[in-house]
């Protein structure tokens, strides 16, 4: 379910009807015996009603990301991956998690964060731009879906995947899960709120508490406080310093860094905050990250949008190699970058962006003969569907898309992005 931010301009507050728009597809917090009859699928409800059953899922599905016991190791949660100190996503810099039963199995893709995912609209092979923001009659192609490669459209949907992972939570299946929930401290909470038989029926109580975890990924405070000092700026109440403002020069310059073409960094025409993401996919070509695993079997790539892990585009090729584009929002805390984490510096990412086919000898492996093996992750059969804009496109040999200190710039603006509660100043308390 996408949402949408209703910006208030007194007070400069902000004030997110997503819980809202959630809770209308609830249960009331307080059910009557009719009401309760309804099990997880509930009828219509009042603003005052929702409000107040938006809250008590909140607080449920906050117990529920980080209770380790629904792991099968007994160890994970959601919040050991998703750490809410470091924007919902990972603490570490491994390119992949470790998961499954003894927590010695890797994942195939690094972590993403789940903060600023409220507006993601749902996946479509074809996006055209409403009226409002642009001419709706050009085809953006695959925009939206939740995961790297979009394959789920709701916060729900996308909860129960690392729970039944087999290298993330390692569950064997629902009844599992379903049966650790039913142990819980909390089990009487899920009861309250979803029906007092919910557990006699498991796939009832497995979407309950998705559904709780999902409603509490749509909280404002948590997920998107939009309190930068990026949003403080637009809102006219922080400065930002003469080099920041130059690298957001460069952020948003078509002939030099271009970022905001896929990152936008301004507000949308109806006063929506940007996102940093216009949620379609790109070929990037990473290189190839040999800390991973899977990539040690010659043969296996992960491709994205045509698969492994989303399979109704397998065997799309003009698909093959593309990733959902992230935000940029708290991006300068990350310590691993890319869909496979390949990269563990900010400066490295934007400097593989300036020189990847102008110097493509400083990223990707050398041949025996020493030519370089450039995209080396992606099959030559696939480097059509690479992005050739700027400050892509160049030929070996050509001057970088930007400069060493124009690196430096763009670095520099995307640390404002970080929001409040993030700041080293913040977490230390």
């Amino acid at each position: 379910m996408t949402t949408k931010i209703i910006w208030l301009v007194r007070s400069g507050l902000a004030v997110s009807m997503g819980a809202v728009a959630l809770g209308l597809a609830l249960l009331p917090l307080r059910q009557s015996s009719a009401a309760a009859a309804a099990g997880v699928h509930p009828g219509p409800m009042s603003r005052t009603e929702a409000f107040a059953r938006a809250e008590t899922l909140t607080a449920l599905g906050r117990k529920i990301f980080s209770d380790n016991s629904l792991s099968a190791s007994g160890l994970q949660a959601c919040a050991s991956c998703h750490d809410p100190a470091h924007a919902f996503g990972p603490a570490s810099a491994m390119p992949v998690e470790m998961g499954g039963e003894h927590r010695d199995q890797p994942g195939l893709r690094a972590v993403p964060t789940l903060r600023y995912l409220q507006s993601v609209p749902a996946f479509t092979e074809h996006y055209y731009d409403s009226e409002d923001e642009g001419d709706e009659s050009v085809d953006n192609g695959p925009t939206g879906g939740l995961t790297w490669d979009g394959r789920v459209d709701h916060g729900a949907d996308q909860a129960k995947i690392p729970l039944l992972s087999p290298f993330e939570m390692g569950d064997r299946d629902v009844a599992e899960v379903v049966a650790k929930l039913q142990t819980a401290a909390y089990a009487d909470d899920i009861k309250a709120a979803f029906g007092e038989t919910v557990f006699d029926h498991p796939k009832d109580a497995f979407d309950a508490a998705a559904e709780a975890l999902a409603t509490f990924e749509q909280s404002g405070p948590d997920f998107y406080p939009y309190s930068s000092r990026y949003d403080a700026f637009l809102a006219g109440r922080a400065t930002l310093t003469a080099q920041e403002l130059h690298g957001r020069q460069l952020f948003e310059d078509p002939a030099k860094g271009n970022c905001s073409s896929c990152h936008l960094s301004e507000p949308a025409n109806d006063g929506e905050p940007p996102q940093f993401s216009d949620f379609g996919f790109l070929g990037l070509a990473a290189p190839r990250n040999m800390a991973i695993p899977a990539n040690n079997d010659p043969n296996y790539h992960d491709l994205g949008l045509c698969g492994p892990e989303r399979v109704d585009f397998a065997g799309r090729s003009e698909y093959c190699g593309l990733f959902r584009t992230p935000t940029l929002r708290n991006v300068a805390l990350k310590q691993s970058f890319f869909h496979n984490g390949y990269f563990h510096s900010l400066r490295d990412v934007v400097s593989f962006y300036a020189t990847r086919d102008s110097d493509p000898g400083r990223w990707y492996p050398k041949n025996s003969d020493g030519t370089v093996r450039r995209y080396d992750d992606l099959p030559q059969a696939y480097w059509d569907n690479l992005n050739q804009d700027p400050p892509f496109g160049r030929k070996p040999g050509d001057a970088p898309g930007l400069t060493d200190p124009e690196i430096d710039d763009i670095v520099a603006f995307l640390g404002t992005l970080t929001d409040a509660d993030l700041q080293p100043e913040a977490t230390e308390h």
